[in-house]
């Protein structure tokens, strides 16, 4: 029994060019070695057939000679056409808008970051940019004008931003258009020739039901999700099914939900703030400028617009790992807790506590436990018994597994001459050859180890000072009667006398905890932003795209129809797809086994799996 000729095959439907008119792909209808003369005749080898008489021989177009008569041409054969300024715009807005240019963009935005990690920034640590700054000259200051201490509001960087911004949304909005259409397009007309397909099956069925056996097959693959069109052709019928356009929708999804990052990054680097505060058990915070130690906002903040609450520090609680355990871990943190008593407009007094990652949401901001620390509380009175300072001063550990701490304080107001009063807190104070330091941070034996000065503290020049340093160059150190620096030893409720009248007290010990307060209108579509990208991008990568069609058509013979069915199933794919052969295949045993009469003879073709397909329905 011969396949039977489908007759003349017809035009090429354009909404297929992705898969069937690209010369390259299996599924094309054209030959790429199908190539002839354009001028449509034979012509010889001199080119000179069918020329009339007396006419000068046409140059021919295989001879690699050129005709010395001839105007030049650039390579290629033809002169490039001006392109013009709107020639030349639309080209720039091509280039820009292409998916290369976009990659090429996110790439180098995350080059350009790289600065900003490297190398302090200005709007986070001034100090430290400076002390950067001062310690490289020539190679600093190249660097600072090059905007390497601004990295995140340098003109580059934003540069970069906004042209990714543009090419992905250049990108995006014609395939957007593109894509619903496809959506609305019903699947494309079945192939002429199918044997040229994925797994390709013939099954001739003996006395099988046509129409039956197609709507059969319409029905199996409407099962599996394909959308489907039933199509009448000159000897035959058949099913155009198609299914994976979700893939498609997937990776728009993930670009559009790209650009809605950049977005809300943007509006939340324009429109937030962040800030740091210390805050020393029993005192509190009230949510205004003010009041925050540190604290930068974005250029379209509005700080009237700041929620306001307030909260205070009622308690602050450590663990620490104890002696009898491991020597090497004695001393480490096991736990920072931190008791507080929010206040709200319009709401009541509640109790809340803060850990390490587990912040504290108010009004619309965020409230991140930071660091802890000591604050002893110190009264320092002159000579004239007037007291200069007084109450918990605010230590800054110095980084070793005991807290050593340091403590700074200034007493401009102190007569007849400023004073201050420099040194450490030890919670567990010990004082040997290594001098003053702290053998395990909680309060075991807290101790303070203090010198103190006199002289100008340099604050009535205007200039700003660090609250927690203090320049004792220009400063006189206090001595004992032999002339020997001073070393001031106090424990709580001990007193100490200079020989000058002043006195230092020691008056008891809190803690202290340090928070960052944020507040970033666009957080929650950031999240949200990101998390529809990630799934955009799990749908383009794991749905198959795929085509399937099936044919039925009547056997002709030498004296026309016998009654024989001719089933055919193919597929085509659009990108990988390894289970594409055996669902093809499955699909054609699936519908010959269920017709009835004698068992069906299959041939398949170079790209099918085996004779005998596993058993299973299309996916």
């Amino acid at each position: 029994m011969r396949e039977q000729d489908d007759g003349p095959e017809p035009a090429p439907d354009r909404r297929d060019e992705t898969l069937d008119s690209d010369p390259n792909h299996p599924g094309s209808s054209k030959d790429p070695s199908d190539r002839s003369d354009p001028s449509g005749s034979t012509g010889s080898p001199e080119g000179t057939t069918g020329a009339p008489e007396g006419a000068e021989p046409a140059a021919d177009a295989w001879s690699s000679k050129r005709d010395k008569d001839a105007p030049r041409t650039p390579r290629g054969g033809a002169n490039a056409p001006a392109l013009g300024v709107r020639g030349t715009l639309r080209f720039l807005w091509r280039q820009l808008t292409s998916m290369q240019t976009a990659l090429i963009l996110l790439m180098l935005l995350a080059i350009a970051a790289v600065p900003g990690s490297l190398y302090p920034q200005r709007s986070v640590n001034p100090s430290l940019t400076q002390e950067f700054l001062d310690e490289n000259g020539r190679w600093g200051g190249f660097l600072d004008a090059l905007g390497f201490f601004d990295v995140f509001s340098s003109p580059w960087f934003s540069a970069i931003y906004l042209l990714l911004f543009i090419s992905l949304i250049g990108c995006i909005v014609p395939r957007v258009g593109v894509h619903l259409r496809q959506l609305r397009a019903q699947p494309p007309r079945t192939p002429s020739r199918l044997t040229r397909f994925t797994g390709y099956t013939r099954v001739e069925l003996p006395g099988a039901d046509a129409d039956a056996l197609l709507e059969t097959a319409h029905r199996s693959l409407r099962r599996s999700r394909y959308r489907t069109v039933v199509r009448e052709e000159k000897r035959s019928r058949s099913v155009s099914a198609e299914r994976g356009l979700l893939r498609e929708s997937g990776n728009l999804l993930f670009h559009i939900a790209l650009v809605g990052v950049l977005i809300c990054v943007a509006g939340g680097q324009l429109t937030s703030y962040r800030g740091q505060i210390t805050v020393v058990e029993g005192e509190g915070f009230s949510n205004s400028l003010t009041q925050y130690d540190s604290f930068e906002s974005g250029a379209w903040f509005d700080s009237s617009a700041m929620p306001p609450f307030q909260f205070t520090l009622e308690d602050f609680r450590a663990e620490y790992v104890l002696e009898g355990a491991d020597e090497s871990r004695v001393g480490q943190p096991l736990s920072f807790e931190a008791d507080i008593g929010v206040s709200t407009p319009g709401e009541e007094h509640e109790k809340r506590t803060l850990q390490v990652n587990k912040p504290l949401h108010v009004d619309g901001s965020s409230m991140y436990l930071l660091g802890n620390g000591y604050a002893p509380e110190v009264t320092v009175t002159d000579p004239e018994g007037t007291v200069v300072a007084e109450g918990p001063v605010i230590t800054v550990p110095m980084g070793d597994t005991g807290y050593t701490s340091q403590l700074v304080i200034k007493a401009p107001d102190a007569q007849p001459e400023q004073t201050a009063v420099v040194g450490f807190f030890l919670p567990t104070g010990q004082i040997d050859e290594k001098g003053p330091h702290s053998i395990y941070p909680d309060l075991m034996n807290p101790m303070l180890a203090l010198t103190a000065y006199h002289g100008d503290l340099g604050l009535d020049a205007g200039i700003p000072q660090n609250a927690y340093e203090v320049d004792v160059s220009s400063l006189d150190q206090v001595t004992g009667e032999d002339g020997s620096p001073m070393l001031i030893k106090l424990t709580p409720g001990q007193r100490f006398e200079l020989p000058d009248g002043s006195e230092i007290t020691f008056d008891g010990v809190r803690r202290y905890a340090a928070f960052d307060v944020a507040h970033d209108p666009f957080e929650r579509w950031v999240l949200v932003s990101a998390l529809t990208a990630a799934g955009g991008l799990i749908l383009s990568l794991f749905v198959p795209r795929r085509r399937l069609w099936v044919r039925v058509g009547r056997c002709e013979g030498d004296h026309g129809t016998d009654g024989t069915v001719v089933l055919e199933v193919a597929g085509l794919a659009r990108s990988d797809d390894p289970a594409l052969p055996d669902d093809v295949a499955a699909l054609a045993q699936k519908l010959a086994t269920e017709q009835d009469g004698p068992r069906p003879s299959e041939t398949t073709g170079p790209e099918a799996a085996t004779d005998s397909p596993p058993e299973g329905s299309a996916q």
